[in-house]
């Protein structure tokens, strides 16, 4: 098997290809999407931090001086989002934004917010026992982050179905060579979202509540582009990786079953055990930075202009890093993964995050009985968000 990330079989086993990538060529260009692939730990974690490279390159150069062509003209209303929220900018832009959204993710804001997640994870668990199973992630593992992010932001009740569509169509532009019917619906979700989100703003601007958009709104600085943009990541980043990490973590403990048992019998292994899930089987597989100058890695030459693939999955399975990587260890104490990222961009929402799946994982822990595996699961299309299309589970007892 070669990398191939429109190859079902690949998307399901990447792991072996990764290891002979990071043993034979731990940089090396892959023609189908014009980048540089890297797999070792430890360049994917000196490149997220070296400030020769960037996650977008128009605060420095247009298109046609990177030698790119221009986006198509229907693609507008979604960069229009995505480019004015933190993820896809650079500083200084970057800076403010994430100085003015970091004051809603404080250590001591989000531990208030824990009371709450437990409730919600418990009552989503109890559901889901009480008949007996079903599908865990659209019953407990998307409905748990979607219900937190929705209440931070004051999305009203009523309108939170929505949520997940727009996120799902949205996140759909980010695979790699995207299907022009995806590139279609990730703009009208985009569209959509923002028409949404701008009657929203404009009416907390007026009447304010106890939320983020209100808070938001009352910050003159950030423009209302800005506003809408921040949200839209606030909801796919708060909310997509940790419905794959659930998801994933589950299966793996299925497939290895003497740490679920292990886990089962001392639950204070559950915030190490949620990092090496985390990383053994990585929800996010790759991060794509622009380099803005010159580079070398491996005494590859990487020129100004070029596009790197940081391979996440490989390089949280790197031998150089990891004892025993490919062994899923729930109490493995060491465990310098780049899941959430590094440098300027590490997840703003990873304390968040971390709190929402020990809670999750906890809750089906300690209120299921014995959890039964009703059919291998699928593995969704896409590569880089990758993840379970579902994952059907009878509980007894």
């Amino acid at each position: 098997m070669r990398f191939d990330p429109w190859d079902p079989d690949f998307v399901a086993h990447p792991y072996r290809v990764y290891d002979e990538l990071r043993r034979e060529s731990p940089v090396s260009y892959f023609e189908p999407t014009n980048q540089w692939l890297i797999s070792r730990h430890a360049d994917v974690n000196a490149l997220l931090r070296d400030r020769r490279l960037g996650r977008s390159y128009l605060h420095v150069a247009t298109h046609e001086e990177f030698g790119k062509p221009p986006e198509p003209e229907f693609h507008e209303p979604f960069w229009r989002v995505i480019r004015a929220g933190m993820l896809d900018v650079e500083p200084p832009v970057h800076t403010r934004l994430r100085r003015l959204v970091s004051k809603a993710f404080t250590p001591r804001m989000v531990d208030s917010l824990r009371p709450r997640v437990r409730a919600i994870a418990e009552g989503l668990v109890d559901a889901f026992v009480e008949k007996g199973g079903g599908d865990l992630i659209a019953e407990v593992a998307e409905p748990l982050p979607v219900t937190v992010i929705a209440e931070m932001l004051g999305i009203p009740e009523q309108d939170r179905h929505l949520l997940r569509p727009w996120s799902a169509d949205i996140c759909g532009m980010y695979e790699l060579n995207p299907a022009l019917d995806a590139q279609h619906a990730a703009v009208r979700a985009a569209s959509d979202f923002a028409g949404y989100l701008k009657t929203l703003a404009a009416e907390r601007r007026r009447t304010p509540g106890d939320d983020l958009i209100s808070a938001l709104a009352q910050i003159d600085e950030l423009t209302e582009d800005e506003l809408v943009g921040t949200c839209v990541l606030l909801l796919n980043a708060g909310h997509e990786a940790t419905v794959n990490v659930t998801g994933n973590g589950w299966w793996a403990l299925f497939r290895n079953p003497s740490e679920l048992a292990r886990l089962r019998e001392d639950r204070s292994l559950l915030p190490t055990a949620v990092e090496e899930l985390m990383r053994w089987d990585t929800p996010l597989q790759m991060f794509e930075r622009w380099v803005l100058e010159d580079i070398e890695v491996h005494g590859v030459g990487i020129p100004r202009g070029s596009e790197v693939a940081l391979l996440f999955g490989s390089a949280n399975r790197d031998p150089a890093v990891f004892d025993e990587p490919n062994r899923l260890d729930v109490g493995r104490a060491d465990n310098p993964h780049i899941s959430f990222g590094a440098g300027i961009h590490f997840c703003l929402g990873a304390p968040l995050a971390r709190i929402e799946l020990m809670e999750s994982f906890g809750a089906l822990l300690a209120r299921a009985g014995k959890l039964e595996l009703r059919q291998e699961p699928a593995w969704k299309p896409g590569y880089i968000m990758r993840g379970l299309q579902a994952l059907e589970i009878s509980v007894a007892g």
